[in-house]
């Protein structure tokens, strides 16, 4: 049992322990200068999806009115265009 707990862990379970702790420490460190704490990661991930999702569904708004402007041009012209060939 112990063979495969190290063996899935890389070294053995005190020095992994160690290393985590290590790990922990220096990272902990790192957010306490930047101001991050886990809270602000979690409802900054939550605010970028949901500024993806709502600029999305814009976008998709937009695509629509670009289409209907395009289409008050290219319509006419399009029945226009066959009419005239149509006549050949």
């Amino acid at each position: 049992m112990s063979d495969q707990a190290n063996r899935f862990l890389g070294d053995s379970i005190g020095r992994t322990v160690i290393k985590l702790i290590v790990v922990s420490l220096i990272v902990g460190f790192v957010m306490t200068v930047f101001g991050l704490t886990p809270w602000n990661i979690i409802y900054g991930f939550r605010d970028f999806i949901l500024e993806i999702w709502h600029r999305g569904f814009s976008a998709l708004g937009r695509v629509g009115d670009y289409l209907l402007l395009g289409a008050t041009i290219v319509i006419p012209l399009f029945v226009i265009l066959r009419l005239f060939s149509y006549r050949r």
